[in-house]
């Protein structure tokens, strides 16, 4: 479950105040490794943030990672780029939305 309360904080902070993620249309998935494996889907649309499990839509960019990465990736505690070069993290889709995400968890993570 500490997937998703981090998504359900992340949501919350992003909901509260959207002008991080303005005018943002895009689906990320989050294929995730672990205990809490599983695809999450996080959309951002209409200035608002909003994820489930599974899919739903066809993702813009899609990010494999173990769940503990995961978590650690959306704190603050693990740098995407290092992660990246490591193999700790696989990107595949537009490179673009994967480099917007990581300037919209910076933004959120500023904001404890």
């Amino acid at each position: 479950m500490q997937v998703q309360e981090t998504l359900q904080d992340l949501s919350n902070k992003i909901n509260a105040q959207p002008q991080g993620i303005a005018g943002l249309h895009a689906v990320y998935h989050f294929v995730l490794s672990g205990e809490e494996a599983g695809t999450y889907e996080v959309v951002f649309a209409n200035n608002q943030a909003d994820y489930t499990m599974g899919v739903t839509r066809e993702a813009g960019c899609k990010l494999e990672l173990s769940d503990k990465d995961f978590i650690k990736l959306i704190e603050g505690r693990l740098n995407p780029t290092v992660a990246f070069v490591t193999g700790k993290l696989k990107i595949s889709g537009e490179m673009g939305l994967s480099f917007k995400l990581q300037t919209i968890l910076h933004h959120y993570q500023s904001r404890n």
